[in-house]
């Protein structure tokens, strides 16, 4: 059995308020009877249980679950305080993998879009076992969001730190624009104290990563490989194709020439590789 505790404004980190009004909606008569016994709630009880926090499904923005358990409740003029902890061996899991498993947990689809505490006669650790993905291995020299949070609309560009590649960058960004994209580059952001980290943040979260090769920049280089390694969709360009790596050229690339006519050539030939990404 678990407390399934849905609510409509997102939970905080440990502790929260909850309508008493919205409990034990959707379950069993038995189970009301045997942890509201008297239509007063038995916290004792409850607190026994594992809980799946759940936040309201709304809008286009990915909501997350998380489970934890309860360590203290009190009932007060017509709310209940709730003091919980979350499982740090558990990741956050999101309602679209709940509503694919929703009905082994017996969850039924209006669920998900009503605030309101519910307890289910379900395995829910066996159920997760089954399907919730396992937590991301987390690297030594830099952190990656757990659970992946990937921006369908976003295209990260990969090149040297010079106002060389200004114009090259400016080209990524109107051939993006073309399909409803964003480019960034690490330059744009200023999220974390290390410059790695924004970098790699930037890769984590990109749809597309563009890596410029030419000049054969190590750091492109190091980039490359973590987009790769990352599972993203890399296109590779470059001013001069000895530039490209030998472990690299195996894979298709595109050559362009930094001026008007190169830049405009350059952004014919991505719309062709966006166009293909995009419509995957």
């Amino acid at each position: 059995m678990f407390n399934l505790i849905v609510s409509g404004g997102g939970w905080a980190e440990s502790r929260d308020t909850f309508m008493i009004g919205r409990t034990f909606e959707y379950t069993s008569d038995e189970l009301v009877s045997r942890f509201k016994p008297n239509g007063v709630l038995d916290f004792d009880a409850i607190r026994s249980l594992p809980t799946l926090f759940m936040e309201e499904s709304w809008g286009s923005d990915p909501q997350y679950a998380r489970v934890g358990r309860i360590i203290e409740a009190s009932e007060s003029g017509g709310t209940i305080s709730l003091e919980y902890f979350y499982d740090p061996e558990i990741a956050p899991i999101s309602n679209e993998t709940l509503e694919s498993i929703a009905r082994e947990l017996d969850i039924a689809e209006f669920e998900f879009s009503r605030t309101h505490w519910a307890v289910k006669n379900q395995d829910l650790f066996r159920v997760l076992l089954r399907h919730a993905n396992p937590k991301r291995k987390q690297p030594k020299v830099f952190s990656l969001s757990d659970p992946e949070q990937i921006e369908p609309l976003l295209v990260s560009a990969m090149m040297p730190f010079s106002s060389q590649f200004d114009q090259v960058y400016t080209a990524l960004q109107e051939v993006s624009e073309q399909y409803g994209l964003r480019c960034r580059r690490a330059d744009d952001i200023w999220e974390n104290p290390a410059v790695m980290q924004d970098v790699v943040s930037l890769i984590d979260k990109s749809r597309v990563v563009i890596c410029d090769c030419t000049g054969r920049n190590p750091n492109v280089f190091y980039e490359a490989g973590i987009a790769h390694t990352l599972g993203r969709e890399v296109i590779l360009i470059t001013q001069a194709e000895s530039d490209i790596p030998f472990d690299l050229r195996h894979l298709r690339y595109v050559a362009y020439l930094n001026n008007g006519e190169g830049l405009r050539d350059l952004k014919s030939k991505l719309e062709q590789r966006i166009s293909a990404l995009v419509g995957a």
